[in-house]
């Protein structure tokens, strides 16, 4: 995936007049203003992020009404670029101030590796357990992991419900669905690794079945939830395995076409996960952002973007418990924490990296 420099949030949004300007939020200590006005003296924040400009440009919108004195820049690009992008900045000691991506454990590897700076948010009370870590690392959403499938194309009796389904749909009609099958590439995208991984863990056999039956069905393999996507409503492909929620739902809104499963057996439940980087030259901004997504406020407008929300108190109205047919899954959300360093280890993963291929090409 190009990477792509968003401009300066100026673009997005009028000058806001200072009066606009945020004060100390409610409920935040009043100590809070210490961190407003050292953000403001610094007068800049660079964004490192996943999530295309696009998708949350009235997002950034909002946080520049309320800290007008600060420049915004904002990067989007794909998860291994972003991991090794800030790896090589950080050793030369100018890098972004906030790191903001999907690839789950690439995000806490670099946590565990002393990237991130310790910052107790206030909002992180509103946070189940499972997604915060040590004051440093913090899950801003709870996507749900898809199936996704053209609805003009695939019959609406053959739609898998399950991972078990769907391995055993490919196996017995490879012939009927020969290349029309994909998935992300675990070889080449830091999330389609994680998820696959994650699959692993919970459901060795039906996972690598499934892998097996992609590969006899000649499944196509990518590193773009976009390109998947355009792909499955085009008709090129017509089923998607393992696909990132939020694009899948917004697209849907749109374009029926695009319709998608939660299995109901399990559905994982990712986080793009955002901390403050332990090198950054302004902390006090990247606080302000981080505390922004987190607040009710940001997450209302992520959840707009169907990145559903992670805040306990808003599970009914905009979180991943208000989608349509989440009462009959089981939610498996994947706990920002040490855990998921274990399949980076170097050894673990060029031994899953084998056998995936192996399986792949087994007839």
């Amino acid at each position: 995936m190009k990477m792509r420099l968003a401009a300066s949030l100026a673009l997005f949004c009028a000058a806001v007049p200072a009066a606009l300007a945020q004060t100390v939020p409610q409920g935040y200590p009043a100590s809070y203003g210490e961190v407003i006005a050292a953000a403001e003296k610094e007068g800049a924040l660079s964004i490192y992020a996943t999530a295309d400009a696009s998708e949350v440009s009235d997002l950034l919108a909002q946080f520049r009404a309320l800290y007008p004195k600060l420049k915004v820049e904002y990067a989007d690009q794909n998860s291994t670029e972003l991991y090794s992008r800030y790896v090589a900045e950080a050793a030369a000691g100018k890098t972004a101030d906030f790191i903001w991506s999907s690839a789950m454990d690439l995000q806490i590897k670099l946590v565990n590796d002393g990237y991130a700076l310790t910052y107790a948010s206030p909002e992180k009370t509103a946070l189940p357990d499972w997604a915060k870590w040590k004051d440093q690392a913090y899950g801003t959403t709870a996507e749900p992991i898809v199936f996704a499938y053209n609805s003009r194309l695939v019959p609406e009796a053959e739609v898998p419900r399950s991972h078990a389904d769907f391995a055993k749909l490919i196996a017995q009609k490879k012939d009927a669905y020969r290349s029309k099958v994909t998935s992300y590439d675990p070889e080449r995208s830091g999330v389609g690794f994680l998820y696959i991984t994650q699959d692993v863990q919970i459901s060795p056999q039906t996972t690598w079945d499934t892998v097996k039956a992609m590969g006899q069905a000649g499944a196509k393999f990518y590193t773009s939830t976009g390109a998947m996507i355009e792909r499955v409503v085009s008709g090129e492909h017509t089923l998607a395995y393992n696909m990132i929620g939020s694009y899948v739902l917004q697209r849907n809104h749109k374009d029926p076409t695009l319709a998608y499963v939660l299995p109901k057996d399990y559905t994982q439940v990712m986080s793009r996960i955002g901390f403050v980087s332990a090198k950054a030259r302004n902390p006090n901004a990247a606080k302000l952002f981080l505390d922004f997504l987190l607040s009710r406020a940001g997450q209302v407008e992520l959840a707009k973007k169907a990145m559903t929300s992670v805040r306990t108190d808003l599970q009914e109205t905009h979180g991943i418990t208000s989608l349509p047919g989440v009462g009959d899954v089981t939610l498996r959300p994947i706990r920002v924490g040490p855990e998921l360093l274990t399949q980076l280890d170097q050894i673990t993963r060029l031994r899953f990296i084998k056998q995936w291929q192996k399986t792949l090409a087994a007839n």
